[in-house]
């Protein structure tokens, strides 16, 4: 057993008449990338300057309107990446550059340094105020803790005053919100926006960061709304939350706190961050577009997106991620494939333009992504899956009385193979399970002559046909006639044959629209000793489809 007690449960929030759980979001918050210094610092190798103008740039197309560029106190690079920006007028004039610092004066001087010239910018201070950092890490009691915020503060509204950009912003950090005490993480705010002068007019950040995500997201939720409720000058504040993933539930945290009140909210795309990463904007911003809200970031070319996030990051994104994944619009199970299959049909004749297709939450298309590989083929797929593929990549519409046929050969290679299937492949087995069988019985001569010159009769033997079929004990010649040629041929060949049979269900379609497309035809057919056999056929005329098809499903009789 594992020493589970070991871990004590972490503490709920006394919050009387919660309002958050009967809300609904409506809106977008305030989104604030942080993959060019949470995600940046979080990497084996980091990226370079070069990269991270890519990555920049990547960013504001995507619509962010704050951006944290990095520690430029921490490293050279950090420092010249922020001057390039700057110097290179690389920040468009609706965009806000973020920069962060710990609550030190050299720190905070180099800081102001790297942001020279910035039109907008936000200085991001941060302090730990948790009771376990308070204990372990500084060995400092909470006056204490409450005065390096104070005087970080103090010095960053002093350096703002100094510069005379009025375009400079703050916001500060109670770092690791979710180890600190509610009251004194109360306290050590109202003492930092009394330092600031935060006002309606000159509003403040506070961010209160799921530093090490430590409860279920309820819980951060009921966080979130007591300090809304009990902040002072609520119309003075901008209250931003930064949820790391470290129990897998940053984007449901996030989301809850929306809900409990906050207004903005910082993220990276596909989750990158420390240990397990930050809150998964890419995830985020979807959910909202699913539910018809406007996420005012457009992921709409997801694989361009990541592309630049993975050439720069040199980072991976799992196959499930969701949205984003290489198999997130996959279906590989049967009844799953049926279900898709059947949705897609449906679709174009929704009559309120919806999507609404069963397994897919989105369509693929609004984020750049195609219907190439909604459903693909392994030993787990059903006749649905095989039939939408092969119709989907070639226009073979296999009748749904035939697809179990081939859905048993399909699995029966996959099952040898242990391998998923490509589209090529299915087709090409298609070919040769039906339409390329040339034993016992091959067609080698047909043809087809309409006696009754009125068209409209069709209740007689007004077709007359002329065949030679090959046999493996010689050549079967015959001449029939019947009320069309596929009927013709079957009592020409019973005849000469002695193989007594009848045609049971009987399907035809071009394959594409033009004046030119093939033909293809479907038929089972049923002997007198009860053995059933499916067939193809494929040719320009439809009347040699269907006599093809014919001698396909002889071919393949037990």
């Amino acid at each position: 057993m594992m020493n589970y007690k070991k871990y004590a449960p972490y503490p709920l929030v006394t919050l009387a008449g919660r309002g958050w759980p009967e809300k609904t979001i409506t809106k977008a918050p305030i989104w604030c990338s942080v993959d060019l210094r949470d995600g940046n610092q979080a990497l084996p190798v980091p990226m370079s300057v070069d990269e991270k103008v890519a990555m920049f740039q990547l960013l504001v197309s995507i619509g962010f309107k704050e951006i944290e560029v990095g520690f430029p106190s921490a490293s050279a690079t950090e420092f010249a990446f922020v001057r390039r920006l700057v110097e290179g007028k690389l920040i468009p004039d609706d965009v806000t550059i973020q920069v962060l610092t710990q609550s030190r004066e050299h720190l905070i001087r180099k800081t102001y340094e790297a942001i020279r010239g910035a039109k907008h910018a936000i200085v991001h201070l941060y302090n730990s105020t948790s009771t376990l950092q308070r204990d372990v890490v500084f060995r400092k009691n909470r006056e204490e803790i409450k005065a390096i915020a104070v005087e970080g503060t103090a010095l960053v509204r002093r350096l703002k005053e100094e510069s005379g950009n009025t375009g400079i912003r703050f916001e500060y950090s109670p770092e690791s919100f979710t180890g600190t005490e509610l009251d004194y993480a109360l306290d050590v705010c109202h003492a930092v926006m009394d330092t600031w002068g935060a006002s309606s007019d000159n509003k403040i950040i506070l961010n209160l960061p799921s530093t090490v995500e430590m409860s279920q997201p309820n819980i951060y939720a009921d966080r979130i709304e007591w300090f809304c409720r009990h902040i002072k000058k609520r119309d003075a504040v901008l209250i931003s939350v930064h949820a790391h993933n470290d129990r897998g539930t940053a984007v449901a945290t996030a989301e809850l706190a929306l809900l409990a009140g906050a207004d903005r909210v910082e993220g990276a795309l596909f989750g990158n961050g420390e240990r397990c990463g930050n809150m998964d904007i890419v995830t985020m911003a979807l959910n909202l577009f699913t539910q018809g809200v406007d996420p005012e970031l457009d992921f709409s070319d997801l694989p361009r997106i990541r592309e630049v996030y993975q050439r720069c990051t040199r980072m991976d994104i799992h196959a499930r991620q969701p949205y984003s994944g290489d198999l997130v619009y996959t279906a590989f199970s049967g009844s799953h494939q049926d279900a898709i299959s059947k949705g897609m049909k449906a679709q174009p004749s929704s009559p309120d333009g919806l999507w609404a297709v069963p397994y897919l939450p989105i369509d693929p298309q609004d984020v750049g992504c195609t219907y190439e590989a909604i459903v693909r083929i392994n030993s787990q797929s059903g006749k649905g899956g095989v039939a939408y593929v092969l119709e989907k990549d070639y226009g073979i519409q296999i009748p749904k009385w035939m697809q179990p046929d081939f859905a048993e050969a399909v699995q029966a290679v996959a099952d040898m193979t242990g391998a998923e299937l490509t589209s090529d492949q299915i087709h090409d087995l298609f070919h040769a399970e039906y339409v390329k069988l040339r034993e016992p019985y091959a067609l080698k001569k047909c043809q087809i002559k309409w006696d009754d010159e009125d068209l409209e009769r069709n209740d007689e033997e007004s077709t007359s046909i002329s065949c030679i079929v090959q046999a493996v004990k010689g050549d079967l010649s015959f001449e029939a006639q019947g009320n069309g040629p596929l009927d013709a041929f079957v009592k020409g060949f019973v005849r000469v044959s002695g193989l007594d049979f009848s045609i049971d269900e009987f399907a035809e379609h071009a394959i594409g629209r033009s004046a030119g497309a093939l033909a293809v035809a479907y038929i089972k057919i049923v002997c007198a000793d009860g053995s059933v056999s499916f067939g193809a056929g494929i040719d320009s005329n439809i009347s040699l489809a269907s006599i093809k098809a014919t001698v396909s499903a002889l071919n393949r009789l037990p």
